[in-house]
């Protein structure tokens, strides 16, 4: 896709939002150059693979933006760029004179989206995944997350941010800013909790036999038989008078969980097997 082939991106975040974010604005034809420490960037010690991935097609250059060197060629990069991504706290960027007053004033057709902590006012605070989905109810002590709920919506986010900033440039407006908090981002994700849906027993929590999980005869089963033609569907072919929980479980343990994953595609019914670590 080359939607945005004319546009150049410069980021400046390391890790994951950042680079997940500008990895699907490069999908979509954006050039991007990236910008790393001196030292790189931490996801390549973390995960080698995952780096190569999310820097894949990216222009890389390492400075030292501590150095005046460093962040007079920074600023060079700058001239012809659209949009920056950053995701150091804004007081970091302030005292390299990267603050957003001060880029705006110089560039006044970049955009930039800052990914933060949290929202104003405490957008300097530290945190990270872990914490936000622990502050909201999203963990299940002791295993860890499955997931980086937080940061992969963050960069979801930012790139919606992108977006909507060089539109509304390309309508006549300067470039503008938009802050991410990833905590926020999070506090998304996790809305169907807030609401009650995905309580333990509520209606998508495990309250209803056909949006459950079951132990098969070999492995687990995820059924999503939600709408009222796959419930029919389903509780007409698993026998008459199924309709209880512990109706539906009695059944899927007499087959593997293979069986019913391919049972159900050849019912059209929402059935796959449940994928270990």
């Amino acid at each position: 896709m080359g939607l945005l082939k004319d546009i150049k991106v410069l980021n400046l975040a390391v890790n994951l939002p950042g680079p997940a974010a500008a990895r699907r604005l490069k999908n979509w034809g954006a050039q991007v150059l990236k910008v790393e420490p001196p030292g790189g960037d931490p996801m390549e010690q973390y995960n080698a693979d995952w780096y190569k991935d999310l820097s894949a097609g990216h222009e890389v250059v390492r400075l030292d933006l501590k150095a005046a060197e460093g962040r007079e060629r920074l600023l060079l990069y700058l001239q012809e760029c659209d949009l920056l991504i950053t995701a150091n706290r804004p007081a970091a960027l302030e005292r390299l004179g990267l603050g957003w007053a001060e880029l705006h004033q110089k560039y006044p057709r970049l955009c930039q989206v800052a990914i933060v902590g949290y929202p104003a006012p405490r957008q300097n605070e530290a945190g990270h995944d872990l914490t936000y989905q622990a502050s909201l109810g999203l963990l299940n002590p002791p295993h860890m997350p499955r997931t980086l709920i937080a940061d992969m919506a963050g960069a979801e986010q930012a790139i919606g941010a992108a977006l909507a900033l060089l539109l509304a440039r390309e309508q006549g407006q300067q470039g503008g800013y938009a802050e991410i908090a990833l905590s926020e981002a999070a506090a998304a994700m996790a809305e169907p909790l807030r609401f009650g849906t995905t309580a333990p027993g509520a209606l998508l929590g495990g309250g209803i036999p056909e949006y459950n999980i079951y132990p098969a005869r070999e492995g687990w089963v995820a059924v999503a038989a939600l709408e009222p033609h796959f419930k029919k569907r389903l509780e007409e072919n698993l026998g008459d008078g199924i309709s209880k929980g512990e109706q539906y479980g009695a059944i899927f343990k007499t087959k593997t969980a293979e069986h019913w994953q391919d049972w159900g595609q050849k019912l059209d019914i929402p059935i796959v097997v449940v994928k270990g670590p």
